[in-house]
């Protein structure tokens, strides 16, 4: 059971935050509500109270940076994209809950008891947490939505990193303690956390694979800055790299050194240009998914098969959960619009006892089976939508125009889709990243449509003095 220590952290976080508000800048006031809530507020622990939305680490944050950007800042934050489809998702993803509740109003009845089925104030609940999930996204939009910006963002998690690293150095060596030591219990299951013949740190996040790919985060971060930086600032930058990356390697995870012999070349070597056409093909690969499972195109078989030539072990942990999927997936498409709601609904369960069945692992099964296609296309395309936008607006910018900075984050965005597919690790940082480019997809969006305007007036008013000689 939590300690008092933890609910007095969630509670004591609105202070926190107002006095970030009041002493740093409002770029770096949002990402360290954002990031140190993520980094050091307990898991799990929440404030339930009736009626309104879940108070946990992922909802407090960016709860309160809005709370005070409009009361102390007095201004406003704008919850709709400039795209047209992008207004058109973020209505979806805060209504969708709405539909999937009025369709899931059946219990679900078993020999021995029954699951209730949904009420229509758990939709309330359900929408106003949506818009809250969102806020990171809308905020990261205002504030960070520029290169610098986003080089500010990778400064906060590469500092953030470098001092997350030495808890999980003492939980590498000791065990994953952290969290019992301060907030007073174990967030999962430990045996979980025991990897070649050592432990993967965990600290105050929900699992190891969240501390895994947050160092990937901070590696990736660390090589952009190590590209733009002047020379005579690289030595330092490629020694927090080079320490970030033996960071990972302590982590014990093969899906991020996976992740990262995918991507960190191309932070090293590629254009801005193609940095954003290879993170929007990844984003493409990912909303696809679901749809290329259904229809048995993924070469599932290939993927264990080349599991196994690195370790048995996994490439048994990896059936056991491609098998889950296959089930839920067949569970999602009994009602494949909305969903099936929450309270353990878009599991199987045992015809007596209605004892759980399913393990449920990555995102996109997750979502799907709880909204629908409905809620899978909302959130995943919203997520994906700066992506989509930024990789357009890279084949038509001009030479330069793209930024390393602005295509690294890119590829960033598109590594944490990718952690979708086998992990549930959409966090805030993730929409705030997300919201960053999404803001910079728009700036970059402004300064073609300017330059096309100059172009016109430039040749009507040539057009103009052509006829005036003649």
């Amino acid at each position: 059971m939590p300690n008092p220590i933890a609910f007095l952290m969630l509670a004591i976080w609105p202070v926190v935050t107002w006095q970030m508000y009041r002493r740093l800048d409002p770029q770096r006031a949002l990402i360290w509500t954002i990031l140190a809530g993520y980094l050091l507020l307990p898991p799990l622990v929440k404030f339930d109270l009736p009626v309104i939305p879940d108070l946990d680490k992922n909802t407090i944050p960016g709860l309160m940076a809005a709370l005070c950007i409009v009361l102390m800042l007095r201004e406003r934050i704008s919850l709709l994209p400039e795209n047209p489809f992008g207004k058109a998702l973020v209505g979806l993803y805060v209504l969708g809950p709405f539909l999937t509740v009025l369709t899931n109003t059946d219990p679900l009845i078993f020999r021995l008891t029954e699951i209730g089925g949904m009420q229509i104030y758990d939709s309330f609940a359900a929408m106003a947490n949506q818009l809250i999930w969102l806020l990171p996204l809308f905020l990261g939009r205002k504030y960070l939505g520029n290169p610098e910006g986003m080089r500010v963002l990778m400064g906060a998690m590469i500092a953030g990193g470098l001092a997350y690293s030495i808890p999980m150095l003492i939980e590498a060596r000791v065990s994953p303690q952290m969290n019992i030591w301060v907030y007073g219990f174990f967030q999962h299951d430990f045996f979980q956390t025991i990897r070649a013949g050592g432990y993967r740190p965990v600290v105050f996040l929900p699992h190891g694979l969240w501390v895994a790919f947050y160092t990937l985060m901070c590696l990736m971060s660390a090589l952009i800055v190590l590209r733009v930086s002047p020379a005579e600032q690289r030595p330092k930058a490629l020694a927090i790299a080079l320490y970030m990356a033996f960071m990972l390697i302590v982590c014990k995870s093969a899906g991020v050194l996976a992740y990262a012999a995918l991507f960190c070349p191309l932070l090293l070597l590629a254009t801005p240009r193609l940095m954003l056409v290879v993170a929007g093909m990844v984003a493409a690969v990912v909303v696809a998914y679901p749809l290329l499972r259904g229809l048995h195109v993924v070469p599932l078989d290939a993927i264990l098969d080349f599991a196994n030539g690195f370790s048995t072990e996994r490439a048994g942990s990896l059936r056991f959960r491609f098998e889950n999927e296959e089930i839920l997936l067949a569970r999602a498409e009994e009602r494949p619009w909305f969903g099936w709601g929450g309270f353990g609904r878009n599991f199987t369960h045992d015809p007596d006892t209605g004892e759980m069945l399913n393990i449920a692992d990555g995102a996109w099964i997750i979502v799907l089976g709880i909204y629908g296609w409905c809620g899978y296309i909302a959130d995943f395309w919203l997520t994906a939508l700066p992506l989509f936008l930024l990789m357009r607006e890279a084949l038509l910018a001009r030479r330069g125009e793209v930024s390393v900075v602005t295509g690294g984050m890119g590829l960033i965005l598109g590594a944490s889709m990718l952690d979708l597919l086998p992990n549930a690790t959409q966090v805030p940082l993730t929409w705030l990243v997300a919201g960053a480019l999404l803001g910079e997809a728009e700036r970059l969006r402004h300064l073609r449509k300017a330059r096309q305007a100059d172009a016109r007036r430039a040749g009507l008013h040539g057009g103009r003095a052509r006829r005036t000689v003649i």
